[in-house]
C-alpha cells in the first residue's frame, strides 16, 4: 500500500504565483526522487471554526490563505530514501529571501493509508 506526507501552510494572498511556481519545481525533483504524485491545493472553501479549523492550524494572518499538500509514494521505504534524495538536491535549497510563505507555520507528518478507493 501507498504512503503520504501531507502539508498545511499559510500564504500570503499576493504569493499565491510565486508559491504555485515553487511548488510547480518541487513537485518535479519529488517525482524524480521516487514520489508517484504530488498535489497542492489552494483553499477556496474553508470554514471558520470556533474551537479550531485550517487558519487556527497555522495561524493566519489577515491577507493569508491555506494550502493543503500532499506527496503519494509508494511505501514508507520508498517515501525515506526519496526525502533524504530530495534533502540533497541542490533544486531544493531554500531562497529564505523569497520564501512565499512562513515555514514556522508550516506543519506536516507521514501517513499510513487505512481507507484506499477508486
Amino acid at each position: 500500500m501507498s504512503y503520504l506526507d501531507g502539508f498545511v501552510l499559510p500564504v500570503p494572498e499576493g504569493k499565491k504565483e510565486a508559491y504555485r511556481e515553487m511548488a510547480a519545481k518541487a513537485s518535479k525533483v519529488f517525482q524524480e526522487h521516487g514520489a508517484t504524485r504530488v498535489m497542492e491545493a489552494w483553499g477556496n472553501d474553508l470554514p471558520r471554526g470556533t474551537t479550531t479549523d485550517f487558519f487556527m492550524a497555522v495561524k493566519a494572518e489577515e491577507g493569508e490563505n491555506v494550502v493543503f499538500s500532499w506527496i503519494i509514494w509508494p511505501s514508507k521505504e520508498a517515501r525515506d530514501a526519496g526525502w533524504e534524495k530530495v534533502m540533497a538536491d541542490e533544486r531544493m535549497k531554500p531562497d529564505m529571501e523569497n520564501m512565499p510563505f512562513d515555514g514556522k507555520r508550516m506543519f506536516w507528518g507521514g501517513f499510513e493509508p487505512i481507507v484506499d478507493e477508486g
